[in-house]
Order: structure tokens, then C-alpha cells, then sequence
């Protein structure tokens, strides 16, 4: 099916369905309980786990294969949103000529960075991504700033021209995004009982976007290219002595990685039609590195993992403050609840970052493969659970049976 194997199928299949249902996955508590805090299936929260899984599954095709990492892709995330921004100003509020234009735009950019920083590997290679996006984020923010907007950000006006769309909604509003005519923003609410469950058009085109990627991913990960890319990560040095060059395969493998995050910062600007230079910093090149380790790099279904992890944690865990806690513990003596809240303070709200650092830890030290591993050994733990118990269960059969005669 779709040119895929088995069990490559079967594990596409698994992240469409995960893709489909999210709104009920990820509300499994009613709205008015305590729990409900933790309920994730709002179309912003939504839309930020398939977009940045985007980015996530784009950057594992250059670590993963070969072993480059780089520390400059929000470079080519912000150049992504600031494409599509640009888009929105000129031409139209549809996201289709935007979505094309933030991956062009940032598959060449990914050409320049690509050509000068794979002239070396390992930590230089790290070194000089990283540079280059200090400079693209630094760039931002003073010299192109007729093109950035400065600190403030660039953002659609009543004055863009926007040839082949309207300038003003009819009460003199600014459009929002749409996909021939389907608005980004609009979504519907499904009330069943206490729970209530949001269909959003931007989350779904979203995931539609997010599974096309997934699927090209795959293709790449079985193709002779991909099997390229995995002998520059076992041995460069002895494919330059077989007589091929490295460096095209490389270099290829950097701009689709590029083109992927420019994706990303392009839908980004799809939800929220707003780029700043923010999306270029350092920070947002490590939590995608940190995105891709934690699921499992070199795996095709780990990105996704860790980009929904970190970006759970970033916004439920932020949001728990001591007056929920205190919700929580209500029932334990006045003292009691105080230590108790005490202790916890340090690692909700603000100190969402403490919480997920000592899981980063726990994941790299005990499941150095990451989600993924972690989900093979629980796998083959049930599997030899169950040959176990059948072995038994034959065993037991076979005493009971009564001896030939």
C-alpha cells in the first residue's frame, strides 16, 4: 500500500489515526473536572504538536541519517514564517502560495548555509549552523529590518496590497488565513456530556501537511539515498576511499531538512500571521534537537514523539500554578497541603523546564533510544509475557493428557 512495506504502512497508518482522532485522545478528562488541566485538545495546542513535529521529523532526515547536527534550524523556521508573512502581504490570505513559497525561500537559504557548513563535520559543522543562525537572528532584528519589521515583528496591515485578495473584510477588518475560503482560526465544538471536543480547520490542514511529510520521510528513510546517508554516518572516510564523494548526498540531505523546518515556520505564520526573529533563535535550534533525541533519533516516528512531549510539557506543565496545586492537596491538613505545595512549586509553572530537564535525563541515561525504545522494550516485555503463559498453558495440556496406550 502507498509503495510502502508492512510495517512501514502499519506505522503510518498508526500516526493518521492519531492524527484524526487527536481532539479525543487528547481530552480524555470532562471539562469541568480537576484533571481536565491536563486535557491537551485545543486546536493552538493541536496545531503546535503536528507543526513542530514537522520540523522535528525534517531535522531528523539530516541527524538521524547522518549524523550532522546542527544548531541553526530555526534559521530556516523563522526565514520560513517571514516568507509566508510576505506572502499573505502581496499576494493573498489563501496559505497555499505561502506554504510554497516559505519552503522555496528557505530551501535556497538552506543551500548557502548548507554549502559553506558541510565543508566540515562534527562539532565544527555544529559550531558554524549555530553561527549562521546567530547571524540570521541578529540580522532580523537590525539591518533587514525594512524586511523583518525589527522587535515588533512583521504582521499584515489594511494597507497591504494583496494583488489577488481583498485588503479589508467588509466591517473594515483585517482577512485572516484561509485555504479557499475555509478559515484558518474557525472550528467547531462537540459537547458529549461533560466533555467537549474542538474540530479546527487549521489543525486538520495541518495534519494533513504533517502526514504528507511523514509519508515522504519514510520514502526517503527506504530509498537508495537514505541507505546513502546511513553509510556517511557509519564510515565517511571509507566511502572517499571507494571513490564517492559524500558532500552532494550531504548537502541534499541539509536543504530537505531546510525545506522542512520552512514548512513549519510557514504554517506557523498560517495559524498566527505574525514572524519575529524569536523563531531564529538558539533556543528554538536546541529544543528540536532536544524534540529529536528524546523521541528517538534516527527513528521515523520518534521526532513526532518528542516534538508532542516537549511541547505537552511546555504548555500544560507552565500553566500549573499553586492555586491548582493546592486544588490537588486540598484534602490534607492546612500544614501538610503547604509542604506539600512547597515541594511541588519548583517544578510546575516556571519551573516547567526543571521537570522536563530531570526527564531529559532519566530518558538519556536509561533510554538512550529515546520514546521509541522505551516503547520497544515494553513491546518485548508483553511478548514474552504471553510466549511464557502459552508455554505454560502447553505445558499444563500436556500433562493432562492421558498416555498412549
Amino acid at each position: 500500500m502507498l509503495k510502502l512495506g508492512k510495517k512501514d504502512f502499519t506505522l503510518f497508518l498508526v500516526v493518521a489515526v492519531l492524527a484524526i482522532f487527536a481532539p479525543f485522545i487528547l481530552n480524555p478528562f470532562p471539562t469541568d473536572s480537576a484533571m481536565a488541566q491536563f486535557n491537551a485538545g485545543y486546536p493552538d495546542l493541536m496545531q503546535r504538536f503536528v507543526i513542530f513535529g514537522i520540523l522535528a521529523i525534517g531535522f531528523n532526515i539530516l541527524f538521524g541519517l547522518t549524523g550532522y547536527l546542527s544548531f541553526g534550524h530555526a534559521a530556516f523556521l523563522g526565514v520560513g514564517s517571514y516568507s509566508a508573512v510576505w506572502m499573505f502581504k502581496l499576494l493573498s490570505m489563501n496559505v497555499i502560495p505561502a506554504i510554497v513559497l516559505s519552503m522555496i525561500v528557505s530551501g535556497l537559504f538552506a543551500v548557502v548555509i548548507g554549502y559553506v557548513s558541510l565543508r566540515r563535520s562534527g562539532i565544527y559543522f555544529s559550531i558554524l549552523t549555530l553561527a549562521f543562525a546567530q547571524m540570521s537572528y541578529n540580522l532580523a532584528y537590525s539591518v533587514l529590518t525594512p524586511i523583518t519589521n525589527g522587535e515588533t515583528g512583521l504582521q499584515i496591515t489594511l494597507d497591504d496590497p494583496r494583488i489577488l485578495g481583498i485588503t479589508a473584510t467588509a466591517d473594515g477588518g483585517i482577512p485572516v488565513t484561509n485555504l479557499f475560503g475555509l478559515e484558518m482560526r474557525s472550528f467547531e465544538t462537540w459537547n458529549v456530556g461533560p466533555w467537549a471536543f474542538q474540530f479546527s480547520v487549521g489543525y486538520y490542514v495541518a495534519a494533513i501537511i504533517m502526514l504528507v511529510s511523514f509519508y515522504v520521510a519514510i520514502r526517503i528513510f527506504r530509498s537508495p539515498f537514505g541507505m546513502m546517508l546511513r553509510a556517511i554516518k557509519s564510515n565517511q572516510n571509507r566511502l572517499y576511499y571507494t571513490g564517492l564523494n559524500a558532500r552532494p548526498y550531504t548537502l541534499a540531505a541539509f536543504v530537505i531538512s531546510g525545506m522542512y523546518a520552512g514548512l513549519a515556520g510557514g504554517l506557523l505564520a498560517c495559524m498566527d500571521p505574525l514572524a519575529g526573529a524569536e523563531r531564529m533563535q538558539w533556543t528554538a535550534s536546541g529544543e528540536v534537537v532536544l524534540m529529536t533525541i528524546l523521541g528517538g533519533a534516527g527513528t521515523l516516528i520518534g521526532p513526532v514523539l518528542g516534538a508532542g512531549f516537549i511541547k505537552y510539557f511546555e504548555n500544560i506543565f507552565s500553566k500549573i500554578n499553586d492555586q491548582v496545586v493546592h486544588g490537588w492537596v486540598s484534602f490534607l491538613p492546612d500544614g501538610l497541603e503547604d509542604v506539600v505545595v512547597a515541594i511541588i512549586h519548583p517544578f510546575v509553572g516556571k519551573g516547567w523546564h526543571l521537570t522536563l530537564g530531570l526527564l531529559f535525563m532519566l530518558i538519556v541515561i536509561f533510554l538512550p533510544g529515546g520514546l521509541v525504545e522505551g516503547g520497544k522494550r515494553i513491546s518485548a516485555l508483553v511478548s514474552s509475557r504471553r510466549n511464557h503463559n502459552a508455554g505454560d498453558a502447553e505445558a499444563q495440556a500436556a500433562r493432562q493428557q492421558p498416555p498412549a496406550e
